[in-house]
């Protein structure tokens, strides 16, 4: 197999190469770290508390910091077995494909997600749309190396956190190098948010 660094040089948005680095508890260390993002929103607790939690912490950082990695050797975004690929930053998700060439699935979003009043931040559904309509042209046009050009959401309901919502998306249409892209986020039969995006196909080289 290439060395990443080799297939990046020059530019291109290549497909992330796959890993089994970080070992099997990866997910689970995945996990704990969703979870401490969870709490760092919604603890409320003592100051010899938190004082002891921010030490801990910085243990950890610690611990991590002599393993800093780029992009291409970090098992984050490239473990296939995982989901969300073993990336921290998404919004939790479980997408497929239909027999009618759409994505389908679900995302669940997270305390540390939170808005105000039990609300979805408007800035995580829009990640949650540019990662979703991103899959889909991805998947559905069979591109391989594409970026984002534009992403308009309508925002028209609440979407509450720490429910399992229902999440779709569709190709539009494609026009030489231009993928346009659609897609929703319900809660059972309410449309809570709507998207559309133009994803543009790279050149060879482009970054």
């Amino acid at each position: 197999m290439a060395d990443p660094e080799e297939t990046q040089s020059g530019g291109g948005f290549n497909p992330p190469v796959p890993t089994t680095g970080g070992g099997p508890d990866y997910g689970r260390f995945v996990e704990a770290v969703r979870t401490l993002q969870d709490l760092t929103r919604a603890a409320d607790a003592p100051d010899d508390v938190i004082a002891r939690a921010a030490g801990l912490i910085e243990d950890v950082n610690r611990l991590l910091g002599p393993y800093e990695a780029d992009e291409w050797h970090s098992p984050s975004g490239r473990r296939m077995d995982l989901p969300n690929r073993g990336n921290v930053m998404q919004v939790p998700v479980n997408l497929m494909v239909t027999e009618d060439g759409r994505i389908c699935g679900t995302a669940r979003f997270r305390r540390f997600h939170l808005g105000r009043n039990g609300a979805v931040h408007g800035g995580a559904l829009a990640l949650l749309f540019d990662s979703l309509l991103g899959f889909a042209a991805f998947k559905l046009s069979e591109s391989r190396r594409q970026r984002t050009a534009f992403l308009h959401v309508d925002y028209r309901k609440i979407a509450p956190i720490d429910k399992e919502l229902q999440v779709d998306a569709r190709i539009d249409r494609i026009e030489g190098r231009k993928i346009y892209v659609a897609g929703r986020v319900l809660d059972g039969d309410a449309v809570l948010c709507e998207a559309e995006a133009l994803f543009l196909k790279l050149l060879p080289g482009q970054p």
